[in-house]
């Protein structure tokens, strides 16, 4: 099914992909937006299967994860986990990661389809505390490509680090063009 998906974005509607996807990586952390629709996830799944990249996972609110459809998440890598405050949901992710001799995770840094004027942080915390690097991935919906940038670990400047992702997906159309990121997002 995936493949019957992948063909069909790829090759009968004409995306493309730019940049180099970093399958040498044992572990790290794909960093995806803009994130503006639910179609956002087919899209992830279809990347993840033409450029045959098995072993990454993602993470749903666990809201998503029952009955039969919370098997056929888990069945394509999906892990759920519980939204709210004081969870630790960080220490858990990094957890997956130091139980897994070759584990990647992909989410969004908006963690919500709506629009937002900040970014979250909890991607930034896991990589930093799991010591993986970041692979940023832009779905640019205006120009029906799909960019990979260059894989970067966390440095002592959080700040400027944060001010480096905004800037990567500036000017990258979501499928609701509005929600996506601009300049104004506090990283």
């Amino acid at each position: 099914m995936q493949g019957i998906l992948a063909w069909w974005i790829f090759v009968v509607r004409g995306w493309k992909i730019e940049g180099k996807v970093p399958l040498e990586l044992k572990k790290s952390i794909f960093v995806v937006a803009p994130h503006t629709h639910a179609l956002d996830f087919f899209l992830g799944l279809a990347i993840r299967k033409k450029m045959n990249m098995k072993n990454v996972h993602f993470l749903g609110k666990k809201e998503l994860f029952w009955g039969i459809f919370g098997v056929i998440l888990r069945n394509l890598g999906g892990f759920p986990v519980e939204r709210g405050k004081n969870l630790n949901q960080v220490d858990e992710v990094i957890k997956l990661y130091n139980e897994h001799e070759s584990f990647h995770i992909a989410l969004s840094p908006e963690g919500t389809r709506k629009k937002v004027t900040r970014l979250k942080t909890g991607f930034y915390h896991i990589a930093k505390n799991a010591n993986v690097p970041i692979v940023l991935v832009g779905l640019d919906f205006g120009n029906k490509k799909v960019v990979f940038g260059e894989p970067f670990y966390t440095t002592d400047d959080e700040k400027a680090d944060k001010q480096k992702i905004v800037k990567f997906f500036k000017g990258m159309l979501g499928y609701v063009p509005e929600y996506s990121i601009t300049e104004d997002i506090e990283g």
